[in-house]
């Protein structure tokens, strides 16, 4: 054992055991009534078993008082919606056709997720259900029209019996789809089963608008104009190639018609959003780059009826995440990323000028502006605090959010948190956070984790990389935004585009040796993590560099001439990095299997076996790779790897994330600090 950091801190908090921490309540979305006087949010927590996360609905006070929970059952609610009248949908597998007050029921059945109705007094009620379940309820604020996500069998026949074929597959075991083109997986679940479908609620049935939409709406989102005669949605539009990208479309809600709005080759458009007044839609326009020119996400702000040409409102460095209109339809509040941080900016609809930044402090998502314009509800989350429900006053500038009061608050940190300014090699300024643990005897050991993406920035809480906990170990924890991190405009993805290892790697080692030099790290204990395109990096590092005592790799790709033929996302990648026979350069430099030969830290490797967006393919050959050139004896081959059979590209039943915890920290302690590193106890 290391003499300069034995033992383990003191702290008892929930952050010192996994077990403990991944039973923390966490909020998960907000929405607000029609009349502002609601406030509703979604809280997860963890089953009677332990088992997988499932979400009740709480109601948040606006006017002081203490959240009340509103639903109860074993299978959980979701997606909280209101209707003109102040009753409650929401989105639930629960059993039963009606349930207690509370919404307690039994849990036994394994019914497929349907739509519920809570009254502002009474019971919840069944209202809707259709064969494979439906989701994402959206309301139409004057007429009350409700439209929800649903799918049939591919092959059903239009007036088919889906839930008789639905039996019939179940039954008799059938598990095959005959694909018809690209895509045909998604994150961790197959496509071409299921034809999804948007579906109107009415006269208490639903109706399907989209019959003949085949497989174009996979993972889109729709919005319904007030008066519901109108849906505006993104769906896929398959091209040449084994391409797609996603047109703007509107439907008909009476006759189910279709018209397409916008289809730009190259161009996604992507969550839209009809203004209350029906007279605007606001959408993102993404383009996702080439190998010359890199990614760009953008809100459009398009009139419904196509008099004047679509603006794009000058957001400045703030990578948009989502919007929302005011209830007046004049303003649109963008939230994204910024510097570090998050920010709210209202733009006006009516030009597209940005006219200011309500916060610029924490990142914000959920946005709910209230209906007389007053104020914006919001999710707000930051390195050092969960997502909390907080308000924003629409005519304060850059201000302090006010809290409200929560079902799921931050406990105590187990230390604080630094915020880091510094300057790469070619001048650009660098920015970071550092999490510290309480000052000790001896300077602390190090960890630098690098975020996913690469599109992303450390400016918010993170349930499943959370560094507070490796704080409570006793580890310092370094969050660095390199280039092509979000929210410092351009020039940070221009930087190292497209993707280029080598330029990460040096503002990653530029701003961890600025903070190295403080006299309470210990530069001698170091370890590096990282998960996704942070898994990359460490393991294109592992055949960089020596100096780090430990390097984790969650969801690392490992052979990109592999990788981008076989993840879910081909279209794209090939599309950025070409084939190694058209950039034969950046895929020698670029990829880190090249670089195995040279690799010397013990490496953890974390992969899901239903991780499509990186394929547990590459896990398997950086495993293949490292144990069949290690030339020690079997025993004492210092790599592991953890391989999660049944999680996908993030790591999600509680009981896993533990064990994650477990496993990662024991890995670093062993080969960082010299620590005996015990099994956790789920293994």
């Amino acid at each position: 054992m290391d003499a300069d950091h034995e033992g383990h801190p003191s702290d008892t908090g929930p952050f010192a055991d996994p077990a403990r921490y991944t039973t923390l309540p966490r909020l998960t979305g907000l929405a607000l009534s029609p009349d502002g006087s609601r406030l509703v949010a979604c809280v997860q927590q963890p089953d009677s078993k332990g088992a997988r996360y499932v979400s009740c609905i709480w109601q948040i006070p606006l006017q002081g008082g203490e959240p009340v929970r509103l639903t109860r059952s074993e299978r959980g609610e979701a997606s909280p919606a209101f209707l003109p009248s102040g009753e409650l949908l929401f989105i639930s597998a629960r059993s039963g056709g009606s349930e207690g007050s509370d919404g307690t029921g039994d849990g036994t059945a394994d019914d497929e997720a349907a739509l519920w109705l809570l009254p502002a007094g009474g019971e919840a009620r069944l209202i809707a259900r259709s064969p494979g379940g439906v989701a994402s309820p959206v309301v139409a604020a004057d007429s009350g029209t409700v439209v929800v996500s649903g799918s049939r069998l591919a092959w059903t026949a239009p007036d088919g019996d889906d839930g008789a074929r639905r039996k019939t597959r179940a039954e008799r075991g059938v598990s095959a789809i005959l694909h018809t083109g690209m895509p045909i997986r998604h994150w961790d679940h197959e496509l071409g089963e299921e034809s999804p479908r948007l579906l109107a609620f009415g006269g208490g049935e639903l109706r399907d608008l989209t019959p003949h939409a085949g497989q174009a709406l996979h993972e889109t989102s729709c919005s319904i104009t007030a008066d519901g005669t109108t849906v505006v949605t993104n769906w896929r539009s398959r091209r040449r190639g084994g391409r797609f990208d996603r047109v703007l479309v509107g439907i008909d809600v009476a006759s189910g018609e279709h018209t397409v709005l916008a289809d730009e080759d190259g161009i996604d458009y992507v969550a839209p959003v009809i203004s209350p007044d029906g007279t605007m839609i606001a959408v993102g326009r993404n383009f996702g780059g080439d190998y010359e020119r890199p990614l760009a996400e953008s809100v459009q702000l398009r009139r419904t009826d196509g008099s004047s040409e679509p603006v794009l409102p000058d957001l400045g460095d703030v990578f948009p995440h989502e919007w929302a209109f005011s209830r007046d339809s004049r303003t649109l509040y963008v939230a994204g990323d910024l510097h570090g941080r998050g920010a709210v900016v209202a733009v006006d609809a009516a030009t597209g000028a940005a006219t200011h930044l309500l916060a610029v402090d924490a990142s914000y998502s959920c946005l709910c502006p209230s209906p007389d314009g007053r104020y914006v509800y919001a999710l707000r989350s930051a390195v050092e605090c969960a997502p909390t429900p907080v308000r924003l006053d629409t005519r304060i500038e850059a201000q302090v959010p006010r809290p409200l009061p929560t079902p799921a608050p931050t406990p105590q940190l187990p230390g604080t948190l630094v915020e880091l300014d510094t300057t790469a090699p070619d001048g650009s300024t660098l920015h970071g956070w550092l999490c510290l643990p309480p000052a000790g005897e001896q300077p602390c050991p190090v960890m630098l984790w690098i975020h996913g993406g690469p599109f992303s920035s450390w400016n918010s809480w993170s349930w499943r990389w959370n560094p507070w906990v490796a704080v409570a170990r006793g580890y310092a924890v370094l969050l660095p935004d390199p280039a092509l991190s979000t929210g410092y405009g351009e020039g940070s993805l221009r930087r190292a585009w497209p993707h280029r290892a080598g330029v990460v790697w040096r503002d990653l080692e530029t701003l961890l040796d600025d903070v190295l030099d403080r006299f309470d790290l210990d530069r001698d204990h170091v370890a590096c993590l990282g998960a996704s395109f942070g898994g990359y990096m460490t393991n294109w590092i592992a055949g960089h560099t020596d100096r780090f005592g430990a390097i984790v790799t969650h969801a690392g790709l490992w052979a990109l001439d592999q990788q981008h033929a076989t993840t879910d996302g081909a279209q794209w990648k090939t599309g950025i990095f070409g084939t190694p026979a058209e950039h034969p350069d950046w895929y020698a430099e670029n990829s880190p299997h090249n670089f195995v030969d040279n690799i010397a830290t013990p490496m953890l490797i974390v992969h899901g076996n239903r991780d499509y967006r990186v394929p547990i393919s590459e896990a398997l050959r950086l495993w293949w790779d490292l144990v069949s050139r290690y030339d020690g004896t079997p025993e004492t081959m210092p790599h592991r790897f953890l391989q999660l059979t049944g999680e996908n590209h993030w790591v999600l039943s509680p009981a896993n994330a533990q064990l994650w915890y477990d496993t990662v920290l024991g890995f670093c302690d062993q080969h960082v600090l010299g620590r005996e590193c015990l099994p956790s106890t789920l293994l």
